[in-house]
């Protein structure tokens, strides 16, 4: 499981458990993950997007020659 998706199911976790006893801090901290997690999954597909991008122009660079 990528740290994305782990985040996403402490999150969903702890949001359940603060819901169920009432804890609105563990509540919010399970939103807090959450919010982490989806942020971690932006930022992993930029840097997939952005790695691509530099293999595609070392492929235009390389077939040149």
């Amino acid at each position: 499981m990528s740290d994305h998706r782990t985040d996403e199911a402490k999150g969903r976790a702890k949001e359940a458990a603060g819901a169920l006893t009432g804890d609105d801090d563990l509540k919010n901290e399970g939103k807090t993950d959450r919010a982490a997690s989806s942020v971690k999954e932006k930022v992993e597909g930029a840097k997939d997007k952005a790695e691509d991008a530099v293999d595609s122009v070392k492929r235009k660079v390389t077939d040149r020659d």
